[in-house]
């Protein structure tokens, strides 16, 4: 519902973004700061709409939304996510980007992230010079706790366990000083 409620008034703004540009008007790095923000705001929505929605089965993303998703977020930014997504099932993307976020917490200062799908598995890799490791968010993923303790912006860790554990699927987490390995 938040997303349904925050993609009409993106629409409308990049709608007026190009009515100015129609209109004439210069193609100014003003315009073109509104236009990028646009452009991530919406792919940040769509991303939360595949992680945080349901996922029916027989449901599946395209590679091509996927890979629009993930530029418009992550290219000018201090991570490289290195995927060359196809079409996918639906469940699968929820579990890789939600997993996406949970790395994002341990990547302050920036990194790389390989995904790679092998069949019916997903190996997730972090690395960086310098992760920060919140050893009791990892754990959580691996062992039955109380999601009601985490904070709103730790909420991916007790979904992705949460999903993990309803499609009877096991997850792996390996932690070490520059590598942070996620297998589901």
């Amino acid at each position: 519902r938040i997303c349904h409620d925050l993609i009409s008034p993106l629409g409308a703004i990049g709608n007026g973004l190009e009515l100015l540009q129609m209109t004439g008007a210069q193609n100014s790095a003003e315009l073109s700061l509104i236009s990028d923000s646009i452009e991530s705001a919406n792919a940040r929505v769509r991303f939360f709409r595949i992680a945080y929605g349901n996922a029916e089965p027989g449901q599946v993303v395209t590679g091509a939304e996927l890979l629009q998703i993930l530029s418009a977020m992550y290219e000018q930014g201090r991570m490289d996510i290195v995927w060359t997504p196809v079409d996918t099932p639906r469940i699968d993307a929820k579990l890789t980007l939600l997993t996406l976020q949970c790395l994002e917490t341990a990547l302050p200062y920036g990194g790389r992230i390989d995904v790679t799908a092998h069949e019916n598995s997903w190996v997730i890799v972090a690395t960086a010079e310098r992760l920060i490791l919140e050893q009791d968010l990892w754990s959580r993923l691996t062992q039955d706790s109380d999601i009601s303790a985490l904070r709103p912006a730790q909420v991916q860790f007790g979904l992705l366990a949460e999903t993990v554990h309803r499609m009877r699927r096991r997850l792996n987490v390996r932690l070490s000083e520059n590598e942070i390995r996620v297998a589901f």
